[in-house]
C-alpha cells in the first residue's frame, strides 16, 4: 500500500448491468481525468450470489483507498486498505415489499442484508446517492453513519442540450428504464390510451422479453437498446419530454440524464425523485399511480411551448449547478482525503 495525501483509488466491482456499473465507470474515469490514479477490477455477476466461485483479486500496490458497492461480499474486501462504500438503492425499504417476489424478499433479507451489514461495519465512510436512500438505509441499519453525495454527469460530455426546435407531431414522450412494476410501466398503457394519437411514447428498456406488446396501444414504440452513452444521448435529443412514472427510486439517473439534455420531466412525486426534479421548475411531479395527473402533465407540456422550453433550460442549469460530475468527484476526493488523514493520525 502506498501512503501520502493523494488518493489512489481501487474499485473492485461486480458487473451486474445496473446503474451502479455506470456510476463506477464514470467516477473512475472522472478521477483519472482529474489526475488521480483510479482503476476498476470487474468481478462477474455470480460474485454476488456465489462468491466462493470467484477468486478474490489482489489490490494494486499503488492503491491507498478501496471504493466499493455495499453489496460486495466480505471475501472481496481488502484487509490492508481503508474502505469507502456507496449505497445506490435500499432494497430493505418497506415500500419495496409490494414490488418484490417472495424469493427476492428472502434473498434481500437473508443474504444481501448480511453482506451490507458487514460492509457498513468495515467501511471508514459510507455514502448514499440521495437523502431518501440514506434515510432508508439508516432505518434498516440503525448503527450506520451515512453521508450523501449525489450522482453526477459530465456536463461537457454527450448528455448535452438539443438544438431549439418545435416539438414532434405527434408529441414524443420517452421512457427509459427496466420493465418492472416498481418503475410504473403498468401505467404507461392507460396513460397513452388516454393521450391518444396526438402523442407517441418511445420506450428504451433492456428487458424487452418481459413485455407483452399486445397489452400496449399502438402509439407505444420500442427502440433498440442504445449500446453507448452517445447513442442514448441521441435518443434523449429526439424526444420532447421524459415520462417516468416510477414508484420508487434510490436516485433516478435517467431523470438526471434527461434534464442534462434539456428535456422537461414528468415523474412521480416521491422517493428520491423529488430531490432530482424540481416540481414546476424542471418538470412536473404527479401523485403516485395517478394516471389522470400524468395525462394532464403531458398535455400541459405539449400545449405550452414556453413552459416546455423554460423547464428544459432550468433543468440543464440545475444539473450544471448541483449534479455535475466535477461536483461529485470533488466531494468524493474530499471523502478520500478525510479517510486517509484519519488513518495517518492513528
Amino acid at each position: 500500500m502506498t501512503t501520502g495525501a493523494d488518493p489512489a483509488i481501487w474499485f473492485p466491482a461486480i458487473q451486474g448491468g445496473s446503474g451502479a456499473d455506470v456510476f463506477t465507470e464514470r467516477l473512475a474515469q472522472g478521477l483519472c481525468k482529474e489526475g488521480f490514479r483510479a482503476e476498476v477490477t470487474w468481478l462477474p455477476h455470480r460474485a454476488e450470489y456465489l462468491p466462493w466461485t470467484v477468486a478474490p483479486p489482489s489490490p494494486p500496490r499503488w492503491a491507498n483507498i478501496t471504493h466499493i458497492n455495499t453489496w460486495l461480499h466480505r471475501r472481496f474486501l481488502p484487509t490492508t486498505l481503508p474502505i469507502v462504500a456507496t449505497t445506490h438503492h435500499c432494497v430493505h425499504d418497506t415500500r419495496l415489499r409490494n414490488y418484490k417476489s417472495a424469493a427476492q424478499h428472502l434473498y434481500h433479507r437473508i443474504w444481501i442484508k448480511r453482506l451490507e451489514q458487514t460492509v457498513l461495519r468495515r467501511s471508514a465512510m459510507v455514502v448514499a446517492v440521495s437523502r431518501y436512500t440514506a434515510e432508508r438505509m439508516k432505518a434498516a441499519f440503525p448503527f450506520a453513519r451515512i453521508s450523501v453525495i449525489y450522482n453526477g454527469l459530465d456536463t461537457n460530455g454527450v448528455f448535452a442540450p438539443r438544438s431549439n426546435r418545435p416539438p414532434h407531431s405527434p408529441f414524443r414522450l420517452l421512457y427509459v428504464g427496466t420493465w418492472s412494476t416498481r418503475k410504473g410501466v403498468d401505467l404507461l398503457a392507460p396513460i397513452m390510451e388516454a393521450l391518444g394519437q396526438g402523442f407517441a411514447l418511445h420506450v428504451v428498456t433492456g428487458t424487452r422479453s418481459a413485455v407483452n406488446a399486445g397489452e400496449l396501444p399502438n402509439n407505444v414504440h420500442f427502440l433498440k437498446q442504445p449500446a453507448t452513452s452517445s447513442a442514448l444521448a441521441k435518443v434523449y435529443a429526439h424526444a420532447d419530454a421524459l415520462l417516468f412514472p416510477s414508484r420508487l427510486e434510490g436516485f433516478g439517473l435517467v431523470v438526471l440524464e434527461a434534464q442534462a439534455c434539456g428535456l422537461p420531466v414528468i415523474a412521480t412525486r416521491g422517493s428520491a425523485l423529488t430531490e432530482v426534479v424540481e416540481d414546476e421548475v424542471t418538470g412536473l411531479l404527479c401523485p403516485q399511480d395517478d394516471v389522470d395527473a400524468f395525462v394532464t402533465a403531458a398535455r400541459q407540456l405539449a400545449n405550452d411551448s414556453s413552459l416546455r422550453q423554460h423547464m428544459g433550460v432550468r433543468g440543464r442549469t440545475r444539473v450544471e449547478r448541483h449534479f455535475s460530475l466535477e461536483t461529485m468527484i470533488n466531494h468524493y476526493v474530499e471523502v478520500y482525503r478525510g479517510v486517509l488523514a484519519r488513518q495517518s493520525s492513528r
